[in-house]
């Protein structure tokens, strides 16, 4: 843009809202290519970043090159319609669509990301089946290769010299090779190499649900306790929607467990599973695992059916007295689940488990339950009175994380010492 005269190029109001157009365009293009990189499951920027904070800043990229995607159109156009008065800005927009080289296309791409953004807003997308959105989401794709004929026919700034066009081409190609390598080559492969079928199904309470797999050479599968899987069963309708589920147990070599929570369709129907169905994986994914610690012992706090990847990762922290410290909250009694596999784990490991039952108060907030005497970060104190100097791994809900988050800081943790893993945004 600069090698272009974009700096200078301001000589009339018409070319000034095309230039800044122009750029708008430019960066939202960088920035479309950028959120598909993010969740392309590339290895090496998932373990540096995990998943929480690739979901966060993929949302942000996301909504900020939609808006310069939006500013660029209006930009342009109205750059256009100053330039040639007698259309107006409909009309000189109506035009671009149908004449301009690629711009019909793009103008498909252009409603694609749309209804992308427009199921992202988190009051739409709490109104969705996590089925429905992810199929929907998936037009992010289509949106960003609508895009690319047009800019490579009508954009100045892409074929003004060899060094930007080897420059678009590569990153649209390095992109496209990503998301087919991580997204479909490498699940693809690492599903047919260990093989893995249902061994049994276990109803572990009336709405949550344990799955026992076993393969072939699953010593030879990278993955700790604490991480999660994509998971698809093929058993029939909606095996082509990858859901995520922790595992509730450490890999042990032969077998892999995995326990969930019946909330929609695709987790309602583990409890039919039956022994034998083959099943699809991507990952390993998530940095809810002992490999990122920074201190000597540990603190597990979990809500509800979060504490399935801590009872996993439990496995995996070294022994110890006190070592290790459990906090399981559940509004009920009954919503323990795996409570007598925690408890156990944790003393024949020399720790111990705190449970925090009560439901919460909706106006208080806080992680704690209702009527609770003590501050968020106090209660924490009075559980664990060193938890400043421990690792504190964090799963459940994700407003619920953010008040253990505030509270564990407010009790002295270190932020580099602060671990969560959350599945919505």
């Amino acid at each position: 843009w600069v090698a272009g005269g974009g700096l200078t190029a301001f000589a009339s109001l018409a070319d000034g809202l095309t230039n800044v157009g122009r750029l708008a365009g430019l960066v939202a293009s960088v920035l479309m290519l950028l959120q598909v990189l993010l969740m392309a499951r590339i290895p090496i920027v998932e373990q540096a970043w995990g998943q929480d904070e690739l979901a966060r800043v993929h949302r942000l990229v996301g909504f900020t090159s939609f808006h310069l995607m939006v500013a660029h159109i209006v930009l342009v156009v109205a750059g256009y319609n100053v330039a040639d008065t007698g259309r107006g800005f409909v009309g000189t927009l109506v035009d671009q669509v149908l004449n301009g080289p690629g711009v019909l296309l793009a103008t498909a791409g252009t409603v694609a990301l749309v209804m992308v953004v427009i199921t992202s807003v988190r009051v739409a997308r709490r109104r969705l089946r996590y089925e429905s959105w992810h199929l929907l989401h998936l037009y992010a794709y289509l949106g960003t290769g609508l895009a690319l004929p047009h800019q490579l026919w009508t954009g100045a700034d892409f074929t003004s010299s060899p060094v930007a066009s080897v420059f678009w081409w590569s990153v649209y190609g390095a992109t496209l090779t990503a998301v087919l390598v991580f997204r479909v080559l490498l699940p693809v492969v690492r599903s047919h190499r260990h093989r893995l079928v249902v061994s049994h199904v276990v109803q572990e309470s009336a709405t949550v649900t344990s799955v026992h797999l076993r393969g072939r050479d699953l010593h030879l599968l990278t993955v700790r306790g604490g991480q999660f899987f994509s998971w698809r069963f093929l058993d029939g309708q909606g095996w082509t929607r990858a859901n995520p589920y922790s595992l509730s147990a450490a890999p042990d070599g032969h077998s892999l467990r995995l326990t969930a929570a019946s909330v929609g369709d695709s987790s309602s129907r583990l409890a039919t599973l039956r022994p034998g169905t083959r099943v699809l994986v991507e990952g390993p994914y998530g940095r809810l695992h002992a490999g990122v610690k920074v201190a000597r012992r540990n603190v597990l706090i979990g809500a509800g059916i979060g504490i399935t990847p801590l009872r996993a990762l439990l496995e995996e922290l070294p022994p110890g007295h006190d070592e290790t410290v459990v906090i399981h909250r559940v509004g009920r009694p009954g919503d323990a689940i795996l409570a007598h596999e925690l408890v156990e784990l944790a003393q024949a490991r020399g720790g111990r488990v705190h449970g925090v039952i009560g439901p919460r108060d909706p106006q208080r907030g806080g992680w704690q339950p209702a009527g609770a005497p003590l501050p968020d970060h106090a209660a924490l104190l009075r559980l664990v009175p060193d938890i400043a100097q421990r690792d504190v791994f964090v799963c459940g809900p994700p407003a619920w994380i953010d008040h253990v988050v505030e509270a564990a800081l407010d009790a002295g943790v270190p932020r580099a010492a602060v671990h969560t893993e959350r599945f919505s945004y």
